[in-house]
């Protein structure tokens, strides 16, 4: 969830053989139309995902290296285990169409390659946090854990300590060449996927590509904009005098005033911190130069209150804001009432553009600028995926041997798991053009499945696993200008104030879980109350008064230990 600070590009448009961009990023290498190696560049010090951080010879930091020269052969040591047993949430693109995660072509290809055959354990979809917590407490565990491991109590030194899972360094040094490669080439990885404690615990999702990172932020209608003859808001100011004229200007000139000028979304503030990011501040835990700071009990919180109860009570908030869930957000959109919300470049800017281009064929989507005080100032705040966010591939203590499933998981990062897990299967899912892995109309044009789950039919690079995410899934992905001028628009933001993931110790994780319950729950049911008017912002010193008595500044020192313990990191 939390990265540090990055610079960005403009998404690529082009179908032509793939250029790296002249960064820290992803490089693949095409001849006679066949991937021959790849390998990712350093990209950050930190942060997509996550919900994500990313996963030779001596080389200047910018210099990709030759995988022609250096290529990274399997073990002869051991082989592939015959049998595993896989747990892992099924993302919800694959369960409205599949049972289970062996029915991904992937998966199937590498049964063929690999002969493993894997029985997925799947738990039930809105249930995971419950299930994982069970079948750990219970001790019986299978083979695979694929889980966001950086989030759970303790971390996951404690799950190592504990024996649920087991330390990988050794393992994968010995049996793992492609990740070895990709991490000896990438030290940045190698320090993100390390505990304090020095363990490498899972095989990692990483996010190979700048403009893979971002992916959300605040969307307006281009279409209104246009009709009531207003410029893109940049500024609170600017925002209020255009949430005003969606309001009162009748924008879808029907004659009737039902325009619904913003759907504030408070759970997804902390992804993406749309308003709040203005004040320099977050929902959360945030640093300046190093120092960490708790957002809401900050001066500048109060004002971010102020200004939202005031919207609200002008009627320029969807007066259901907290009560409007997935299907009622679109259902605002679709039936053209909605002015501008938070949202995904492809779930929202792709999938509402398309939903919409039959019944209203002037309805336009653009990503607005990550907000700012001050005319021309730099955007201190916007939504950013860490290249590696804690999720991956953990190999438990049940394993009887584990050398096998760490040859078998790291066959992912090599030429063709990386292929296969990004583009799926060539000549099906996928044609090489020009050296350029483009989907197929099976994928990009299915008549009977949206993109997302025809995508999901055969690979895992819209949502996450054990591979490197390629940025050209996310060139096609994103096809529509709308979306790729969104990413690019959101991309331009500071960042540095943005919390790296942490690795906690047990202890500090038990007292930290034991105070933000409290806080978390508390700061949930006062935030509402304040924009909505039933608590009146005079009591604003009362409700940091109550935060801190939680212990919130013993939080903030725990925060600031894992930070200091982070930066201190080889």
């Amino acid at each position: 969830m939390y990265e540090t600070n990055r610079r960005y590009v403009q998404l690529g448009q082009s179908k032509q053989p793939y250029q790296p961009i002249p960064r820290r990023r992803l490089q693949l290498y095409t001849t006679n139309n066949k991937l021959k190696g790849f390998v990712v560049t350093a990209v950050v010090a930190a942060l997509i995902a996550g919900c994500s951080n990313g996963n030779a010879k001596p080389q200047s930091p910018d210099a990709p290296a030759d995988p022609a020269n250096t290529p990274p052969a399997q073990s002869a040591e051991v082989g592939y285990p015959d049998q595993l047993t896989y747990w892992v949430p099924l993302n919800s693109n694959v369960s409205e169409t599949m049972k289970d995660a062996s029915e991904i072509a992937v998966y199937q290809e590498i049964e063929k390659i690999t002969g493993t055959q894997v029985a997925f354990q799947h738990p039930p979809q809105g249930q995971e946090l419950d299930a994982f917590n069970l079948m750990v407490s219970s001790g019986n565990v299978p083979d695979v854990i694929q889980y966001t491991w950086s989030s759970v109590a303790g971390g996951p030194d404690k799950a190592i300590a504990d024996g649920t899972i087991i330390r990988l360094n050794e393992l994968i040094e010995a049996h793992a060449p492609n990740l070895t490669k990709l991490l000896t080439d990438n030290p940045e990885y190698r320090k993100l996927i390390t505990t304090d404690d020095g363990n490498i615990y899972v095989f990692p999702f990483i996010r190979g590509d700048d403009n893979l990172l971002t992916y959300n932020g605040l969307i307006i209608r281009q279409d209104w904009l246009d009709a009531l003859n207003l410029p893109m808001p940049e500024t609170i100011d600017e925002w209020y005098e255009t949430l005003k004229a969606f309001k009162t200007g009748d924008p879808n000139q029907n004659g009737q005033a039902d325009e619904i000028p913003l759907l504030l979304d408070i759970p997804m503030t902390a992804l993406n911190q749309a308003f709040l990011g203005a004040w320099g501040i977050t929902d959360a835990f945030y640093q300046v130069e190093g120092q960490v700071r708790y957002g809401p009990i900050q001066p500048e919180f109060k004002e971010y209150l102020a200004t939202m109860s005031q919207w609200y009570a002008e009627g320029l908030i969807d007066a259901d804001y907290a009560a409007t869930d997935g299907k009622l957000k679109d259902a605002k959109v679709t039936n053209n009432q909605l002015g501008a919300f938070v949202g995904y470049s492809g779930s929202s800017i792709g999938r509402y553009t398309d939903l919409m281009k039959g019944s209203h064929p002037s309805f336009k989507l653009a990503g607005a600028p990550n907000v700012v005080l001050s005319k021309g100032d730099q955007p201190l705040l916007g939504q950013r995926e860490a290249p590696f966010g804690g999720t991956g591939a953990a190999i438990t203590k049940a394993h009887a041997k584990p050398e096998e499933t760490v040859k078998w998981l790291d066959f992912n990062y090599g030429e063709e798991g990386h292929m296969l897990f990004n583009f799926g299967i060539e000549g099906v899912s996928y044609e090489m053009i020009d050296g350029y892995p483009t989907y197929t109309d099976e994928v990009m044009n299915n008549p009977d499945l949206p993109i997302t789950q025809a995508m999901a039919k055969y690979m895992l690079a819209n949502y996450s696993g054990p591979f490197v995410q390629d940025a050209r899934y996310m060139e096609q992905y994103a096809v529509l200008p709308e979306q790729q001028e969104a990413i690019a628009t959101w991309m331009d933001a500071d960042n540095s104030r943005w919390m790296p993931t942490l690795s906690p110790t047990a202890e500090e994780s038990s007292r930290y879980a034991s105070i933000m319950n409290d806080v978390k729950t508390y700061y949930d049911e006062m935030v509402n109350k304040f924009i909505m008017g039933v608590t009146p912002l005079d009591q604003f010193d009362k409700f940091v008064d109550t935060i801190q008595g939680m212990g919130i500044e013993e939080a903030i020192q725990l925060q600031q230990a894992g930070l200091d313990r982070f930066n201190s990191r080889e």
